[in-house]
């Protein structure tokens, strides 16, 4: 029962426990500003983490999404932006348009993936390795290089503005988090996410379109990347070509961390947020320790060996 417990919850006690240490070690860390400022921080991995979760679900990977993340935060910002060097003719263009544009080209990048996954049994890895590096491409082509400053104020409020005190992006991750764990708790397709990843011969005799469900959660994934990319440059106020850079490695590692194998079918958005978060705190810890971001990066690849290693146990013992 006790190491029942351990392994449903371990990934909680982890968070609570490094935030209680990280509270004793800085004067800092339990302040007001600098939580809001680790969930402000985390919502963009966390968004796109989330997403993450439903590729890894059916045994999928997505090593695309910190290219996308660029890519679709140059073209919406080229939509919203007062520079005349960087706009699209006509531009600026009223800010649906711009996030339309945005996440049209997130999921595009998506279902590219998707489809070469499904249709060709192409591994994931490969598919979303050609998408990462192919997608990096298209944002230094369309930018010219460079990055698309003066966003306007319109585009800018999602990722600066308050709302009742908590910033935006908090507040968008929130509403993210809350929706996918309907799809995934509540819906048809949720369950069909679920059986395509957990065992995908039994799924697809029972009549589920295992290509389809392997399509869309690629395209879920770039959705969720192109609004990232976007929020992203909002808070920054330019869209830079580099933005994105490793952010995949931090949306796996949230995603493992927090309990959904690798193996496909088990995993859930709660234990995902919470790795997001766990990883936020580690990162917000660190700095205000003066940790040099070179042993941060140790640290976080020994959390994923662990994370992965524990995995494997679990699927031992089962």
């Amino acid at each position: 029962m006790l190491a029942s417990h351990a392994q449903k919850y371990g990934i909680l006690i982890a968070l609570i426990v490094a935030c209680i240490f990280l509270t004793f070690a800085n004067e800092y860390f339990l302040t007001g500003r600098n939580i809001l400022n680790v969930l402000r921080q985390t919502s963009i991995n966390g968004i796109l983490a989330i997403g993450m979760t439903f590729v890894i679900l059916t045994r999928g990977i997505d090593l695309s999404v910190g290219s996308i993340v660029a890519l679709a935060g140059v073209v919406s910002a080229s939509l919203a932006t007062t520079s005349s060097a960087a706009m699209v003719a006509g531009g600026p263009y009223p800010v649906a348009i711009a996030f339309g544009a945005g996440l049209a080209v997130g999921m595009a990048c998506g279902a590219v993936s998707g489809f070469v996954v499904a249709r060709f049994n192409v591994p994931a890895f490969v598919a979303t390795l050609g998408m990462l590096s192919a997608a990096r491409g298209l944002t230094l082509i369309y930018a010219g290089g460079k990055p698309v400053p003066n966003l306007t104020d319109a585009y800018r409020w999602i990722g600066t503005a308050d709302l009742a005190g908590i910033p935006m992006p908090v507040v968008a991750f929130a509403v993210i988090f809350l929706a996918a764990t309907w799809v995934l708790t509540s819906t048809r397709f949720g369950r069909h996410v679920y059986a395509a990843g957990g065992n995908p011969h039994a799924a697809k005799v029972s009549g589920i379109n295992v290509p389809r469900i392997r399509l869309l959660v690629y395209v879920i994934s770039g959705g969720m990347a192109g609004f990232a990319g976007m929020m992203l440059a909002a808070r920054t106020g330019s869209a830079l070509t580099q933005a994105g850079i490793a952010y995949e490695l931090d949306a796996i590692a949230a995603v493992v961390i927090g309990g959904t194998s690798l193996a496909g079918g088990i995993g859930r958005v709660t234990g995902t947020v919470i790795g997001a978060l766990l990883i936020g705190v580690m990162n917000n810890g660190l700095d205000l320790m003066g940790v040099e971001s070179y042993y941060q990066q140790v640290i976080k690849g020994g959390l994923i060996v662990a994370a992965v290693m524990l995995d494997q146990a679990r699927h031992k013992q089962a």
